[in-house]
This record gives structure tokens, C-alpha cells and sequence, in this order.
């Protein structure tokens, strides 16, 4: 379906290490579409490589629509493809608080177009948390391309 509508693809990852990458690597042809990707677990790789303002980090955290927003467009802008998509959450089984949980998980789309984030909360271990994340991206994906016509 991607191959077909000639839409290239690149990703960001955070609380997914990169499993979101590997889910569209595994299918054959892949490579037609699929431009690359970039794990930032770290505040400072998504503010260097994908250039996430640390004043915005500092103001509304690392897992926050603002954050997946900035990292789809910053991934986008790297590999220079038509679609990114952006995870960034809290995948447990520490790290979670009142406001923000365990399970939490925010979504960048970016496409020429512009820019949008949605917010998902996940049930389980940390596994299924990440597998969750991923299908939901793969998901999203899909609605994105179909929406792009």
C-alpha cells in the first residue's frame, strides 16, 4: 500500500527502543518506503538530533503532546520524508506520577501538512506497554497515509 502511493516514512522513538522501526523493517520491500529512524531515549538526543527545545522539555516534559509533536516534525526534517511518526511515554515499570502514569503514551504525526500529537494510556508490564505503543503507531500510520489520499 505505501510502495503504491510512493510515501516515505521515518520514525522517532523514546519509550519504544526502536521497536517501531523494527515492525516496518520486517516487512519485504520496506526499504522503498522506509527511510530510517532514530531512538532518542534521552532528553539531550531529542533536543541534538531532533532539535525538541529543552525550554519546551522543561515546561511540559519529555512525555507530552508538545514533545511528540516536535520529534515527528524534528525526525521528518532529518531524513526529509513525506510522513514521520513520533512515540514518546512512560513504559514502567518506575517513572510514572499521578499526572502523568505509567502507560502514557503521546504520538507526533508529521506530515507536510503540519503537525499533530494524540495521547494513548496503555495497560500492563513494560512489554506490553511497548508492543501496545507500537501497534497503535502502525495504526496511526496507516490512518495517516489513507488520510493523505
Amino acid at each position: 500500500m505505501i510502495s503504491k502511493k510512493k510515501i516515505t516514512i521515518s520514525v522517532a522513538e523514546s519509550c519504544t527502543g526502536g521497536l517501531l522501526g523494527a515492525a516496518i523493517t520486517s516487512v519485504p520491500g520496506s526499504s522503498e518506503y522506509f527511510f530510517g529512524g532514530v531512538v532518542t531515549y534521552s532528553n539531550d538526543s531529542k533536543e541534538n538530533i531532533l532539535k525538541v527545545q529543552k525550554s519546551s522539555m522543561m515546561m511540559n516534559g519529555a512525555v507530552s503532546k508538545e514533545t511528540a509533536e516536535s520529534m515527528a516534525s524534528g525526525v521528518r526534517e532529518l531524513f526529509g520524508t513525506d510522513i514521520a511518526i513520533s512515540i514518546t511515554g512512560i513504559a514502567g515499570p518506575g517513572g510514572g506520577t499521578d499526572v502523568k502514569p505509567v502507560g502514557l503514551v503521546w504520538m507526533g504525526v508529521s506530515t507536510k501538512d503540519g503537525n499533530f500529537a494524540k495521547k494513548f494510556n496503555f495497560k500492563g508490564n513494560r512489554d506490553k506497554i511497548r508492543s501496545s505503543a507500537v501497534d497503535s503507531a502502525l495504526r496511526l500510520l496507516i490512518e495517516t497515509i489513507n488520510d493523505l489520499g
